[in-house]
């Protein structure tokens, strides 16, 4: 039983780089009657919170009943300056693998961090599980926590290949991945466009037809379904109207319009059964007005 100090007290703060303590000469002797195995490996035990971990040696030269400790080992056993700390001879296997977690991600961003993780725990005799290692480089300190090691869970990295493994940083975040976002919109419900009312379409040239005398007109009126297809229509008639169009123009009367027929200005074709309507309008005329008749009234003598 030794009461335990940081070794900054002797003026030794190197030793913060690694798990070696510093010893009384009376435990070098102790050890050397007994048969241990070399290199000498150390529990520590802090009997009042049950915290354990494991050391190595570097000197005999501390005074009789106090040891020094690096201050990290002593943080992981919740130790203060001068409390009692239980320390035993022990063995250890060597280690085959050992999973490692940064405390932040800042230790990521070394160019090759298990280079300079191989480099600092050279200065390390053991690892144990449970425990943070502090590891320094380029000025900053990174505290790294000893997820898991095997074959045991304290094992010997003294002239041994150990597979070394990685955690995520504790202070790591996943980025938000993107299928979050698609399964909430697929939850709120579709709204469907509705679809754009129907615009009347303008059809030239339809209705009912109208004479200028205020007579009901006995033409038909055709009806043209769309504009595009009148245009169509047209470049085809506009061809046979041309050799009909002289014809025509001697059956249609002067000085009336006819509304709703094709018989217009515009070279549509013209068909028979507009040509005949005109003929029975001219008929009915004719028919109506009173025709003159010569030589007819009364008679009259010329003898007295």
């Amino acid at each position: 039983m030794y009461r335990c100090y940081p070794v900054s007290f002797i003026e030794k703060s190197d030793l913060e780089k690694g798990d070696k303590i510093i010893m009384p000469p009376s435990a070098l002797d102790r050890l050397a009657s007994l048969h241990i195995e070399y290199p000498m490996l150390f529990q520590l035990k802090n009997p009042s919170a049950g915290k354990v971990t494991h050391c190595g040696v570097l000197e005999f030269v501390s005074d009789e009943g106090i040891i020094y400790i690096p201050y990290w080992m002593m943080e992981n056993m919740l130790l203060q300056e001068g409390d009692i700390v239980n320390v035993k001879n022990t063995n250890l296997a060597k280690g085959t693998y050992v999973k490692l977690q940064p405390h932040t991600k800042d230790f990521l961003d070394i160019s090759n961090p298990k280079a300079i993780l191989e480099t600092s725990l050279r200065t390390y005799s053991c690892l144990t599980t449970g425990d943070t290692i502090m590891v320094a480089y380029n000025n900053k300190k990174y505290y790294i926590d000893i997820v898991e090691t095997k074959p045991s869970p304290a094992v010997s990295i003294i002239e041994t290949d150990c597979e070394v493994d990685f955690a995520p940083p504790l202070d790591y975040k996943e980025p938000e991945k993107q299928a979050k976002s698609i399964l909430s919109d697929r939850k709120q419900p579709l709204v469907e466009d509705e679809p754009p009312a129907k615009i009347a379409r303008f059809s030239p040239f339809t209705g009912s037809g109208r004479r200028l005398d205020g007579k009901p007109s006995t033409q038909p009126v055709e009806q043209i379904s769309s504009p595009e297809l009148k245009q169509k229509q047209t470049d085809k008639e506009i061809k046979g109207s041309d050799s009909k169009s002289s014809n025509t123009a001697s059956h249609r009367p002067h000085g009336k319009l006819v509304f709703g027929s094709n018989a217009t200005t515009s070279g549509t074709q013209t068909t028979p059964k507009v040509s005949q309507t005109n003929t029975n309008q001219e008929k009915s005329q004719k028919e109506e007005e009173p025709t003159f008749k010569a030589f007819t009234g009364k008679k009259y003598s010329l003898k007295s």
